[in-house]
């Protein structure tokens, strides 16, 4: 199971939110590059960075600090936040973004993802699900989208390699990760890589998580509070 930290942005500064909620923003730290490289320090090799600002806006907004990550460090990063347009998709590749999170436009413009799936190749892309109960939320998580998980994931069979799965009700919460929605999505879609998020609290959500075998987890919070130490994540990587 692949651990992979995460860096939300919110002017240019590393912000968690709680279930989505803009309105509730706590700034964790004013240099995302610093925190790139204590996770770098740390012999984690993956970083989820999310552009909420461009989520919000619906283009990419933080390009000064995703060069500046990809400079400074060594980290497979995954990006996701407002990517609409094929020029977006070509910048970040060219950067070296690992993989690029496709939300909004996978639920509006199906045949535009699938388009950069074949032109790029299936494997930069993650498609990225928020679910609010049994639907997608877009838009940084402030629309509905009155589509539901599997119909959506189901369009991009075949080609689809993986998708990351939060479930917003959990998200930011400490609460402990959605595990019957993993166990679903691993049942449903045996050879889709499941990416998990949301709501891990503890070593031992990973260890459960690790077990119903998702392919990575992506932390937040509880790295930010204190309930989960750097330390403690390498021996569960694999």
């Amino acid at each position: 199971m692949k651990i992979i930290p995460a860096i939300d942005l919110v002017d240019g500064k590393c912000v968690r939110l709680t279930q989505g909620d803009f309105t509730k923003k706590k700034v964790y730290r004013d240099h995302p590059v610093d925190v790139a490289r204590e996770f770098e320090d740390a012999d984690l090799e993956y970083l989820h960075l999310i552009d909420l600002d461009g989520a919000k806006k619906g283009e990419v907004v933080n390009w000064k600090v995703i060069v500046d990550i990809l400079d400074k460090t060594a980290l497979k990063v995954d990006f996701g936040g407002g990517v609409k347009t094929t020029e977006e998709v070509d910048r970040l590749l060219d950067l070296g973004i690992n993989r690029i999170n496709i939300g909004s436009v996978a639920v509006k413009e199906p045949e535009k993802l699938k388009g950069w799936m074949k032109e790029y190749g299936p494997e930069n892309f993650i498609l990225s699900a928020d679910v609010l109960g049994d639907n997608v939320q877009i838009n940084g998580w402030q629309d509905d989208s009155k589509l539901c998980l599997n119909d959506l994931i189901t369009r991009f069979e075949p080609a689809l390699e993986y998708i990351a799965c939060t479930d917003i009700g959990t998200d930011g919460m400490l609460s402990g990760p959605n595990f019957g929605l993993y166990k679903k999505l691993i049942n449903r879609f045996p050879n889709i890589k499941i990416i998990a998020s949301g709501g891990v609290s503890s070593i031992e959500d990973l260890i459960q998580l690790q077990y119903i075998k998702v392919d990575s987890v992506i932390i937040g919070k509880a790295i930010y509070e204190g309930r989960i130490k750097l330390a403690d994540l390498k021996p569960l990587t694999i």
